[in-house]
């Protein structure tokens, strides 16, 4: 069986790499034969310096889908140039600040001291380009939580999840998400266990054979389980070994 695992706020937390506790549960689930994919908001750059080395070649979403990895080559899907043209005047008419994903590199105009900088290319393999300079975008985060702003992006052909409590509205091309990441690394519906933990998981328990959701988000409704943020390697270890010895095959 596929496990699909969502990152922050699942099992990784305060954008700090992955405790052991983790790793030991994920590398239980490797040894009884399954694969783990990881299904992230972030994009590739900022995915890879949470896991382990020995994590890294697995296969990845990123950017909440815009972003697959696979073989250690990334692939993007990115807004056409009508969407951006129209995010750029949203931008500009309400002098928003953003964080702008390219296909590697970023402009990011937010608050220093916001959670998502932390979290902002911990490596420095990136460049904060000027908006401009960016060839590609991949996916748009918007420091607002102005629902007449999210009523003039649910206009365009983007896909908008948005997260009140860091204030934020994260922008993806319209069509993308977690689900349709998976289906281009050729994981499809039905294939994969899911843990997640957030609106942009929503399309994973939908679709997943079972899914897991982590902590008190009104998501729970949409998952076939809902747990505490500290029996995730409990439950990671508890479904790998079960469907693994029994041949359970749990349903939604």
């Amino acid at each position: 069986m596929i496990f699909v695992f969502d990152l922050d706020g699942t099992i990784c937390f305060k954008g700090k790499p992955l405790t052991q506790e983790i790793c030991d549960a994920l590398n239980v689930c490797k040894q009884q034969g399954h694969e783990i994919v990881f299904a992230s908001a972030r994009p590739i750059r900022d995915l890879l310096p949470v896991l382990p080395e020995d994590f890294r070649h697995y296969r990845m979403v990123g950017g909440n889908g815009a972003f697959t990895y696979a073989d250690q080559e990334i692939k993007t899907r990115t807004f056409t140039a009508e969407a951006v043209n129209h995010i750029k005047q949203i931008i500009e008419t309400n002098q928003l600040t953003y964080l702008i994903d390219s296909d590697w590199d970023y402009s990011y105009t937010g608050n220093r001291h916001h959670p998502i900088f932390r979290n902002l290319d911990p490596e420095k393999s990136a460049v904060n380009q000027p908006l401009a300079q960016l060839s590609k975008i991949t996916k748009i985060v918007l420091f607002t939580r102005d629902q007449a702003i999210k009523q003039q992006l649910e206009k365009l052909s983007v896909q908008v999840y948005e997260h009140g409590d860091e204030e934020l509205m994260d922008i993806s091309p319209i069509g993308i998400h977690k689900v349709e990441g998976l289906r281009q690394l050729g994981i499809l519906p039905g294939e994969f266990i899911a843990f997640g933990n957030d609106q942009n998981d929503l399309e994973l328990f939908q679709n997943a054979k079972y899914s897991v959701c982590v902590g008190e988000h009104p998501i729970k409704e949409h998952a076939s389980t809902s747990i505490r943020i500290e029996d995730v390697p409990f439950k990671i270890k508890e479904i790998s070994e079960l469907y693994q010895q029994r041949g359970l095959i749990l349903e939604s």
